[in-house]
């Protein structure tokens, strides 16, 4: 049998990227059964409403919904269900404290696969106000046609 090589993404929060200010990434190892992992690698997840949380030395990944293997039977798997993160002990560490200080979440940001293993990017993320969020949508535009003008003012001097 042939090893995966690679980064195959599975699912992106982009959600995360607009309510949050992120502070700091960490990748972590998925505890999966068998029927989530195949239900994966047909690309099926959602992490629009996935957080974690760091409880007894543990770090865990709640509300991320992989649906049921669709060829599963009685072994298929729970579709939210709460699933342990592997991380290191120092980052778990680190982890916990952040999360417990004012205003910061753990939010999951993408689901992938690299070589072969279910990984999961976590962050570190402070929520956005209201008005951050518009003005980041602001700027966003302004690049756009900043970069719309250049390449027009671009083809016109050709």
């Amino acid at each position: 049998m042939v090893r995966e090589r690679g980064e195959k993404v599975v699912a992106t929060n982009r959600r995360a990227r607009h309510d949050y200010t992120i502070e700091k990434t960490y990748e972590a190892g998925l505890v999966l059964m068998g029927t989530e992992v195949k239900s994966l690698r047909e690309g099926r997840a959602n992490l629009t409403d996935g957080y974690a949380y760091v409880d007894k030395g543990e770090a865990f990944l709640d509300a991320v919904n992989i649906p049921q293997y669709s060829q599963g039977h009685w072994t298929n798997h729970a579709a939210k269900r709460v699933r342990k993160l592997l991380l290191h002990k120092d980052e778990i560490e680190r982890l916990g404290h952040a999360a417990s200080a004012g205003g910061y979440t753990l939010v999951p940001l993408r689901l992938y696969f690299s070589d072969g293993r279910a990984k999961v990017e976590i962050a570190i993320a402070k929520g956005k106000a209201e008005y951050d969020k518009r003005q980041t949508l602001r700027e966003r535009q302004d690049k756009r046609e900043a970069e719309r003008a250049m390449r027009t003012r671009n083809r016109l001097g050709e």
